[in-house]
C-alpha cells in the first residue's frame, strides 16, 4: 500500500463517529473522503473539505502533469513537416477506403499491413485528406497508452509506481517520436499494453474473464500490425518459467480462441476481396528480402531513442532483485525479451519494430524507483532521506529524456533520413509543386520508392523508383519496376525525375545513375526544395534535399 493509501486509510479511520463500519483504502472514493473526514482543529465544513480536497490533489496532480505533458509533445506542431514515406502509403490507403478519387489510381486498399488503423483514419477523410488529421488520431493513441501504462504500473505495484510509469513514456523520445507519424505502430501498441494490463490483472487472481479480454486485445494489435503476435510468444514463456501463477487449460484456449477470431478477420477480408495471392507475395518478399541494417541496429541505435538512463534504472532494478523476481517482474522481462530476440535475428530491422517494449521498460523503471526495499536498503544509515533521493532520481531520470524529446519534436536538420523517425523534409512541398505544375498525366523517376510515394499522395502523379528489382522476389509487389529506364526516357513515357539526398545517402549507385540519365537526356532543374541544416559546410546553413529535373531525349 502506498503512502497516499496510508493518509487516505489514516483518515477514514478517524471518522469511527460519522460511519459505523471501516472503509479500505482502496474503498474510499472522493465523495467519500469529503464526508468522513472531520478535523478537530478544523471546525467548518468547509475547512473539511478544503483538506479533503488536498489530499486528493497531492494523489493525482503528478499524473495530471504528465498526461498533459504527454498531450503536448504528442500534438506540438504535428503538421510542421510533410509525411514520410510509410505515413504515405497508411494516409493514402485510408484515402482509398474512403473513397477519395484522387488517391485509388496510386494505393490500393490491401497491402502489407492490416486495416484496423486505415479503416478508423478514414472516417475524417471521407471529409478531407490532411495531415493532421491522420497524424491527430495516432497522437491520441499515443496519449492513451500513457493513461494504460500508469493502471498497468498501478496494478503491478501501486499508484506511485503507476505515476512513475506513466511520467515516463509520456517524454521517452522514442514513443513520443513514433505517436506523432501516421504509422501503425503507435495503435498497435496501444490494444498490445492493454492486454499486458488486463493480464495482469488475471495474474492478480481477478478472474479468467480478464485474461479472455487480454486475448481481444492482442487480436485487435494484430490486426492493426501483425507483428503483434510476437508478444504471444513473451506471454508464453512467461507461464513457461513462472510456477506462482498458474493458468487452466481451458482458459488458455478460450483466450487464444478469441485472439483468433479476431485476428482472422484481415486475412478473411483479403480473401474475400480476391487479394490472397498479393497477400501470398508479400509474405514471400519480406521472407527473401536482404537484411537493411546490421545484426546491432537494436542495440546501438535504438536504446539512444528509449533513453539510456532508463534502460540503466530497469536493468538495475532486476540486477538487484535477480534472485527473487516476482511475477510482474516476470511477466514484463518476458514481454520486452521475446520480441527483442525475434526481431533482432529478423534480417530486416525498423527502428519503431520495438516499440510495444517501451510501456514494459517504463514500468520496469518505475518499479525500481519507487521500490522501499531498494531506496532504504541505500539509506539505510540515513533512514529519513531515501524518499528525497526518490524523488531526485525521479525527476533526474524524466528530464534525461525531456530534452531529446523535445529536440525530436522539432523539424528535422539533416539530410540523412532514418524511416520511421519524423516526416520527410520537403516531400510534402515538392508534391504540393508537382501538383500545381506538372501536366496531368506526367510521369516521374525517383530514386526509391519512398519519394515516389511522396509524390503519388501530395503531386497525385504516377512516379516509379529506378532502385525497384525487376525480379517480382526482390521487390515489394506493390511497386511496378521500370524494366529499361532508358528506353522509357528515350521514348518520352518518362518526362521527369525527382533526386533526393535521402535516397542518395542510402543508395549512391542508384543516385549516380539517375544524375547519369539527367545528364544524357538534358535534363533542366525546374524546382528544388532546401532546408537548414547542422550537417553541411554549405554557405548560409542551407541544403538542397529535393530537385526536380525536366527531361528532353
Amino acid at each position: 500500500m502506498s503512502n497516499d493509501s496510508h493518509a487516505v486509510a489514516l483518515a477514514v479511520a478517524g471518522s469511527a463517529s460519522v460511519r459505523q463500519e471501516p472503509l479500505t483504502a482502496e474503498a474510499v472514493t472522493a465523495d467519500q473522503l469529503l464526508r468522513t473526514l472531520p478535523d478537530p482543529t478544523i471546525p467548518s465544513r468547509w475547512g473539511q473539505r478544503a483538506m479533503a480536497a488536498r489530499v486528493i490533489a497531492h494523489r493525482w496532480w503528478s499524473l495530471a502533469l504528465a498526461l498533459g505533458t504527454a498531450a503536448f509533445l504528442r500534438f506540438w506542431h504535428l503538421g510542421a513537416v510533410g509525411f514520410n514515406s510509410d505515413e504515405a502509403v497508411y494516409a493514402g490507403q485510408a484515402a482509398s477506403i474512403a473513397e477519395q478519387p484522387a488517391y485509388l489510381p496510386y494505393f490500393p486498399i490491401f497491402r502489407a499491413h492490416p486495416l484496423l488503423f486505415q479503416s478508423m483514419l478514414s472516417l475524417p477523410y471521407r471529409v478531407e485528406v490532411s495531415d493532421t488529421a491522420g497524424r491527430t488520431l495516432a497522437a491520441c493513441f499515443g496519449v492513451a497508452t500513457v493513461v494504460v501504462v500508469y493502471l498497468l504500473g498501478r496494478q503491478a505495484s501501486d499508484h506511485r509506481t503507476g505515476v512513475v510509469a506513466a511520467s515516463l513514456l509520456a517524454v521517452m523520445p522514442y514513443h513520443v517520436t513514433i505517436s506523432r507519424q501516421v504509422l501503425l505502430d503507435g495503435p498497435m501498441v496501444f490494444f498490445a499494453t492493454v492486454a499486458l494490463f488486463l493480464l495482469t490483472r488475471f495474474c492478480s487472481g481477478r478472474g479468467e474473464r480478464w485474461l479472455i479480454a487480454a486475448g481481444a486485445a492482442l487480436g485487435l494489435a494484430a490486426i492493426t500490425k501483425e507483428t503483434a503476435v510476437i508478444l504471444a510468444g513473451g506471454i508464453y514463456c512467461f507461464f513457461m518459467v513462472t510456477d506462482t501463477v498458474s493458468i487452466r487449460l481451458k482458459a488458455a484456449l478460450r483466450a487464444g480462441t478469441a485472439a483468433g477470431l479476431i485476428s482472422v478477420m484481415f486475412p478473411l477480408a483479403i480473401r474475400l476481396a480476391g487479394a490472397s495471392h498479393s497477400s501470398t507475395s508479400y509474405l514471400a518478399w519480406q521472407l527473401a528480402r536482404r537484411a537493411n541494417h546490421p545484426v546491432t541496429f537494436y542495440l546501438t541505435t535504438v536504446p539512444q531513442a528509449m533513453g539510456p538512463a532508463l534502460l540503466a534504472v530497469a536493468g538495475l532494478g532486476l540486477a538487484v532483485s535477480v534472485r527473487h523476481l516476482n511475477w510482474p517482474e516476470r511477466l514484463l522481462l518476458a514481454w520486452c525479451a521475446v520480441p527483442f530476440l525475434f526481431f533482432t535475428m529478423m534480417p530486416i530491422k525498423g527502428f519503431q519494430y520495438l516499440l510495444p517494449l517501451a510501456p514494459a521498460l517504463c514500468v520496469l523503471a518505475a518499479r525500481t524507483l519507487t521500490a522501499p526495499s531498494l531506496w532504504k536498503a541505500v539509506t539505510r544509515r540515513l533512514p529519513r532521506a531515501w524518499g528525497a533521493l526518490q524523488r531526485a532520481g525521479w525527476a533526474t531520470l524524466v528530464i534525461s529524456l525531456l530534452v531529446p524529446a523535445w529536440l525530436t519534436v522539432q523539424p528535422s536538420t539533416s539530410r540523412v533520413f532514418l524511416a520511421g523517425t519524423g516526416g520527410l523534409p520537403g516531400g510534402r512541398e515538392a508534391g504540393t509543386w508537382v501538383e500545381q505544375n506538372l501536366p496531368h498525366g506526367s510521369t516521374l523517376l525517383t530514386l526509391g520508392p519512398s519519394m515516389a510515394n511522396v509524390i503519388a499522395f501530395y503531386g497525385h502523379r504516377q512516379a516509379y523508383a529506378l532502385s525497384v528489382s525487376p525480379n517480382p522476389l526482390n521487390r515489394n509487389p506493390s511497386y511496378a519496376a521500370v524494366d529499361n529506364a532508358d528506353l522509357e526516357l528515350r521514348t518520352g513515357r518518362i518526362q521527369y525525375a525527382v533526386w533526393d539526398s535521402f535516397s542518395a545517402a542510402r543508395s549512391p549507385r542508384f543516385s549516380d545513375r539517375l544524375l547519369a540519365y539527367v545528364r544524357k537526356y538534358n535534363g533542366r532543374a525546374i524546382h528544388s526544395e532546401s532546408i537548414p541544416v547542422t550537417d553541411t559546410h554549405d554557405a548560409g546553413g542551407v541544403a538542397t534535399v529535393i530537385t526536380i529535373y525536366e527531361l528532353h531525349p
